[in-house]
């Protein structure tokens, strides 16, 4: 990145100089493996973290879901490539969103599911940019956790968000582009690019000694101290909405500012030269994939950050699944219309997403985290806003819920109509956040804890 110290004249502070400011990059966190044996002994019991992944435009129920409830189930032809992980999760089944209903708002299915899949809030219509939601539960989490971490959360996503108007009937794309959502007003984006990811969560050196990376926090921090100072002295000549907005970028400026200190706490020697960050987005979505889940690893296991959300697609993609013979859309064949090669092409659609998913929860278990692995240390809620795609039914959605220390090989059947939430209240709470009400919830699932 560019390091220049910015000039300014007179009272004027451009936007562009906080964002640069505002841009300075995070070096790696303590690193187990890198640390004296005597401080390596803290790193025995491991924080709990939190990660949502996520599948748009529903799925086939019927060939989704177990007959049986309990353990050792039947396993589902969309089920069918988690046959080798199916002791690290659970199916379950029974949770809706109410709040994804229409009640007096226009028609429209994923507009409204996808922005309440984590926040169980029905959401304003609207194509304008007076959107309102509600905190989502990753966010809640992140909020708790974030004076222990450089990065209070991570949003990643396969496809570059929809810009322009609305991408359901009477509904902004930002409902479908995110399933985050830092306050009711505040969608969080997700990146798309490994090489964005990389730079955001390791800084923009893949192999520098210490002491170069001490003197570049340093030189950051300078950067900031000076916006600081030229800050104050511009604020009084500002009117009310101005130093409203300038209270918006200090209080963005001393998260950064937060971040750095915790950076510099920890003495390490980074060393990244084995992993390869591609310089665009991969053309390969499976190739693409796993790069990104990669990142989240990496992210996850150095501690940089303990929340984490990734989007296989946003919601209403359509993207053709080339690779697999489907040349297709997505969101197209969702709508089956109860067509048999219709379904046939969105069932392996699904189950292909599943074998993401058991690459996933594979390559997490084998990472060595403290006295455990990293899937043991982390709930991953795996899931999409519409359960039987063609109907845009929310009221029984495809959730399943790996790691965390959980038992896993089973089929719950919550109660018909449960809500979702009532779920993210039990891992918010599993991981040490106190809260006992959250979105539309009515308790905790006490039935994960079996």
């Amino acid at each position: 990145m560019n390091n220049t110290l910015p000039q300014l004249t007179r009272e004027r502070l451009s936007r562009r100089t906080f964002l640069k400011g505002l841009g300075v990059s995070i070096a790696l966190p303590s690193m187990e493996s890198l640390m004296p044996k005597a401080h390596a002994a803290s790193f025995e019991k491991r924080p709990k973290r939190m990660t949502v992944f996520y599948s748009p435009n529903g799925v086939r129920m019927q060939s989704y879901t177990p007959n049986m409830v309990g353990e050792n189930y039947d396993i589902t032809p969309i089920l069918k490539p988690l046959e080798k992980v199916r002791d690290k999760f659970s199916v379950i089944s029974g949770l809706a969103h109410y709040q994804a209903s229409a009640f007096d708002s226009p028609p429209a299915g994923h507009g409204r599911s996808c922005p309440a899949f984590l926040t169980g809030v029905h959401v304003k219509a609207t194509e304008g940019s007076d959107i309102y939601c509600g905190i989502s539960a990753d966010q809640v989490a992140a909020q708790y956790f974030a004076k222990d971490t450089q990065l209070a959360s991570l949003e990643l996503g396969i496809e570059p968000p929809s810009l322009l108007g609305s991408c359901d009937i009477n509904y902004s794309c930002t409902y479908t582009n995110t399933i985050s959502w830092k306050s009711p007003t505040q969608a969080l984006p997700a990146m798309v690019a490994p090489s964005d990811v990389f730079e955001h969560l390791f800084g923009d050196g893949n192999s520098i000694d210490e002491s170069t990376r001490q003197m570049r926090l340093a030189h950051k921090s300078s950067i900031l101290d000076f916006i600081n100072e030229e800050a104050k002295r511009v604020n009084r000549h500002l009117g009310t909405n101005d130093r409203h907005k300038m209270a918006q970028y200090l209080e963005s400026i001393r998260d950064v500012e937060r971040r750095i200190a915790k950076a510099k706490e920890t003495s390490i020697e980074m060393n990244l030269d084995g992993f390869s960050v591609p310089a665009n987005i991969p053309s390969d979505y499976e190739e693409h994939v796993k790069i990104m889940l990669d990142l989240q690893m990496l992210a996850l296991q150095t501690d940089i950050t303990r929340v984490s959300t990734f989007m296989l697609g946003r919601e209403l993609s359509n993207h053709a699944y080339t690779n697999l013979g489907i040349p297709d859309g997505h969101h197209a064949l969702s709508h089956h219309a109860n067509i048999p090669e219709k379904i046939d092409k969105l069932v392996n659609i699904n189950a292909y997403h599943m074998q993401l998913f058991a690459d996933y929860l594979e390559k997490m278990a084998s990472i060595p985290d403290g006295d455990s692995n990293l899937l043991e240390n982390t709930f991953v809620v795996r899931g999409a806003c519409i359960g039987e795609s063609n109907d845009h039914d929310h009221m029984d959605l495809p959730i399943m819920l790996a790691g965390g220390g959980l038992k896993g090989n089973r089929h719950i059947a919550a109660q018909k109509h449960t809500p979702m939430c009532n779920l993210l209240v039990s891992v918010l709470q599993q991981m040490g956040v106190p809260i006992e009400q959250f979105g539309d919830s009515t308790g905790p699932l006490s039935e994960i804890l079996a």
